[in-house]
């Protein structure tokens, strides 16, 4: 394991401090808003896990920030980023959840001075043995970029109802919508800008990943973000949005055909084998990350109907 972690880290020094920096390049989504997009890839070594997006919005008193990427390495260079548009302060950070590709971050932003803003039932999160085995299986699997000195990063405000933070003449709307795709999800709505963060409520051009989100209140959830006035969507996955209802609405039709089809199969009591491979996944099946993702989410979403079934 030591010889596989030397040659790992001696290919990444000779990758070019150029091209690494070309990767996290900041796009301005809104007036003084902004974001950086991750690959539609799984997390690996080759590409830091810079898998997921994040964002930012500078006021006249500090930033805000909307989730700190999946290294901390990833998060100095998001930190410099903010700094070469503005030298106001990161103030706040905000967790849309905690998923390691969102969450290895904080500890940057944290030593920044900022404060990290997330949903209370993240904490059962962050001392569970998943989080834990996650963190261990990082550190090898993602080295260098997650190491021994990456740690888990609890909240300084831990929040269970609406909040509205004021800063610089714009108002932040911090909203609880969880359990959705984690049981701590939160979106942040800057109604000034009508710019909704939604976190990985919504991916955008690929395919969500369901894991073992309950699907059925995923989509109460993005019933609720309907109900917003929102003109630009950051997701937690792929390119900014400017048909916010469509893209909305793509995932939300995703989820729903997963229960359809697999709570079909699961009420009929047919085999799950059968049942994915006689179900029509044509209109999806061309999104980035189908064959990594699509199997899973039926299989999960199918021993969830199974349970809902039951009960």
């Amino acid at each position: 394991m030591l010889i596989k972690r030397i040659l790992i880290f001696c290919y990444l020094l000779a990758t070019s401090a150029a091209t690494l920096a070309q990767v996290l390049m900041p796009v301005q989504v809104a007036p003084g808003a902004w974001m950086v997009q991750g690959e539609s890839a799984l997390g690996s070594a080759a590409n830091r896990n810079f898998i997921s997006n994040a964002g930012f919005v500078v006021t006249d008193d500090g930033v805000l920030v909307v989730d700190a990427l999946g290294s901390p390495a990833l998060a100095e260079e998001l930190l410099a980023a903010i700094r070469r548009i503005t030298d106001k302060p990161v103030r706040h950070i905000v967790v849309t959840h905690y998923h390691a590709d969102h969450i290895y971050g904080l500890q940057s932003f944290k030593a920044a001075g900022a404060q990290v803003l997330a949903e209370a039932e993240g904490q059962v999160y962050l001392h569970s043995d998943t989080a834990a085995l996650r963190l261990k299986a990082s550190r090898e699997e993602l080295f260098p970029w997650i190491d021994e000195k990456t740690q888990l990063v609890a909240a300084d405000r831990w929040i269970r109802e609406p909040l509205t933070l004021r800063m610089g003449g714009l108002e932040f709307v911090v909203q609880p919508v969880g359990p959705a795709h984690t049981p701590e999800d939160l979106v942040v709505y800057v109604p000034q800008l009508k710019l909704l963060f939604a976190g990985d409520l919504v991916f955008r051009g690929r395919v969500p990943f369901v894991g073992q989100a309950d699907s059925g209140r995923w989509i109460a959830g993005l019933d609720r973000l309907l109900a917003f006035d929102a003109q630009v969507i950051v997701p937690g996955h792929g390119p900014v949005s400017n048909t916010a209802r469509e893209d909305l609405q793509m995932t939300r039709d995703y989820l729903a055909y997963l229960r359809k089809t697999m709570g079909a199969a699961a009420r009929d009591m047919e085999p799950f084998e059968e049942a994915y491979k006689r179900t029509d996944w044509s209109r999806f099946e061309t999104l980035p990350l189908f064959g990594a993702a699509n199997r899973i989410n039926a299989y999960n979403t199918y021993l969830l109907m199974e349970r809902e079934g039951s009960q």
